[in-house]
């Protein structure tokens, strides 16, 4: 049975330790044993994430001499990015009727206590 590639990229990003990995290779290559270094888990369970992330297309790993270098490749996050931009326009179109409401509710009330201090005699 196979799965489709956003729901492949989905699965992976559903870790936090393959999420920690991803955001360190933003900043570039490293080797499996410095993507391990933050990690209370053992080098094969290491491995086994890097796998999951290497079957999802969201790194992928070279060999130079002893070196196994692995780098961020950030395509199937664009995916996803889009996938998401609909919900993102949904929610951003909420908050900006939410901060209308908002402010109408605050000229409502300044209005009211504009009211409420004409009517109050002085004195009281």
């Amino acid at each position: 049975m196979s799965t489709d590639p956003l729901s492949t990229t989905f699965a992976a990003l559903s870790d936090p330790t393959r999420r920690a990995i991803l955001a360190r290779l933003i900043a570039g290559e490293a080797s499996v044993t410095e993507l391990a270094r933050p990690f209370d888990i053992t080098m094969p369970a290491v491995s086994k994430h890097l796998k999951v992330l290497e079957r999802a297309g969201l790194i992928a790993r070279g060999r130079e001499a002893q070196w196994r270098p692995c780098r961020l490749d950030a395509g199937p996050l664009k995916d996803v990015a889009d996938w998401v931009q609909p919900y993102r326009r949904f929610w951003t179109e909420s908050f900006d009727r939410l901060d209308d409401y908002l402010r109408d509710v605050q000229r409502k009330e300044q209005r009211h206590a504009g009211t409420r201090r004409r009517r109050t005699p002085r004195g009281t």
